[in-house]
């Protein structure tokens, strides 16, 4: 219970004592939005690393290198856990949104945040607004700024398993041209969902795996990329959670 106090404390003080950094930011967005973009991501990603730290937290990353050193791309992963987003933020290198529920918008403070770091808010229940978000995420994507998805749509519970992947979350990515990096999450549930509320020290294995360029895939693949993602995503899954 301590660790769940000291994190959900720590976030609630940020947000308060941000307030004046979201000015700031605001400011330098009218004049120089990458700078902006920067900056942002250097304050998220070192609020997300304290976060981390509280709640006991050790990460194993591999494969890193296979994030290319430039460009944009659409990260694709499975989803057990909020720290997931917590987590991967923390090594991506240049800015990165995520694709969100749409009712995160209502919570102030975070979602401006989540704005500034150039989140998508998706509306699963409303095509149209769902259709403005993916073309919202393709003139990002292409914009430079990449995009995180989770295409199971909803936290995981069966450690053993991934959801199928909806096909539709890959759009953007055929849309956009980009490559797609699979990444596979392991065991980040242990940390607090699945035993709510309290947070438990936990090991968490994140593995970038290399680039999918879609050009080099066949048109069978291309077909079904989402299941074909997910069974790259699944085989590190399974190897990583086997050496846990």
């Amino acid at each position: 219970m301590i660790r769940f106090l000291l994190t959900s404390g720590f976030v609630i003080l940020f947000l308060i004592l941000s307030i004046p950094l979201l000015i700031i930011e605001w400011i330098i967005g009218k004049y120089n939005p990458a700078l902006k973009d920067r900056s942002c991501q250097a304050v998220i990603q070192w609020a997300f690393g304290r976060c981390a730290s509280l709640a006991g937290v050790q990460v194993d990353y591999i494969g890193t290198e296979n994030i290319p050193a430039e460009g944009s791309f659409l990260y694709v992963s499975n989803h057990r856990s909020y720290f997931d987003i917590v987590l991967t933020y923390l090594r991506f290198p240049r800015p990165t949104g995520y694709v969100a529920k749409v009712e995160m918008v209502k919570i102030p403070l975070l979602s401006t945040w989540m704005s500034n770091i150039h989140c998508l808010f998706l509306d699963r229940k409303n095509i149209k607004e769902g259709m403005k978000a993916i073309i919202k995420g393709i003139d990002e994507i292409k914009s430079g700024i990449s995009i995180c998805i989770f295409p199971e749509g909803t936290r995981g519970t069966n450690p053993d398993e991934l959801l199928p992947f909806r096909e539709g979350s890959f759009r953007m990515a055929e849309k956009a041209k980009c490559p797609i990096i699979p990444i596979s999450i392991c065991n980040t549930g242990a940390i607090w969902e699945d035993h709510l509320p309290f947070m438990k020290k936990s090991h968490v294995i994140i593995e970038f795996g290399k680039p999918i360029l879609l050009e080099d895939l066949s048109k069978e693949e291309r077909k079904f990329l989402g299941d074909y993602v997910r069974r790259k995503i699944l085989n590190m899954y399974i190897k990583n959670r086997a050496s846990l």
